[in-house]
């Protein structure tokens, strides 16, 4: 039994041993990777072409206002058929900083859509009005429409006023819903 022998080390030197021993391992333990086999080939390139969300490009023609003809057929484009259930409709041309107020016939109370559109540079302000009552005030960008729902509880000549800042095209619709 001569050749086993215990080894004293110090205290102090063994608490500094034992946190350099940990931070190696943990170190070295990081370092790892985890890979499996799920059956797929791996892939030896990238793809040739990659797929991005698609981004419509906005058609140039539509910063640019139209007469005649053109409007008109603007208009039912971007109006869209209601079979049948459309009340009013109008559309039309503003010189910049023009504004244009018009009324639409008596509808019978209840629900409808209000379609907006604009056409030009910039954009348009529609404001639709029952009597001094605000329903609808809404800036449109040009080459946009929007569709605004409103609820008329008894029959009523609607108001709609229409500001345009630079030239522009503007159509509206109001349909029963």
């Amino acid at each position: 039994m001569g050749w086993a022998r215990a080894l004293k080390v110090p205290t102090t030197t063994a608490i500094p041993a034992v946190v350099l021993c940990s931070v190696l391992a943990c170190g070295t333990m990081s370092s790892c990777e985890y890979t499996y086999e799920d059956g797929r080939a791996a892939a030896s390139s990238p793809p040739s072409a990659v797929i991005t969300d698609p981004v419509l490009t906005r058609d140039p023609a539509l910063g640019q206002t139209v007469t005649g003809d053109a409007m008109k057929a603007w208009a039912q484009d971007v109006l869209p058929d209601v079979n049948g259930l459309s009340f009013y409709s109008s559309f039309g041309l503003l010189s910049a900083g023009e504004s244009r107020d018009e009324e639409t016939t008596q509808l019978p109370g209840g629900t409808y859509a209000v379609t907006l559109a604009c056409r030009g540079a910039r954009s348009a302000e529609f404001t639709v009005r029952n009597g001094s009552e605000v329903l609808i005030e809404v800036m449109v960008r040009c080459g946009t429409t929007r569709v605004k729902v409103l609820q008329l509880e008894t029959d009523a000549v609607l108001g709609i006023t229409i500001t345009a800042n630079a030239p522009a095209n503007f159509a509206y619709r109001v349909s029963r819903i």
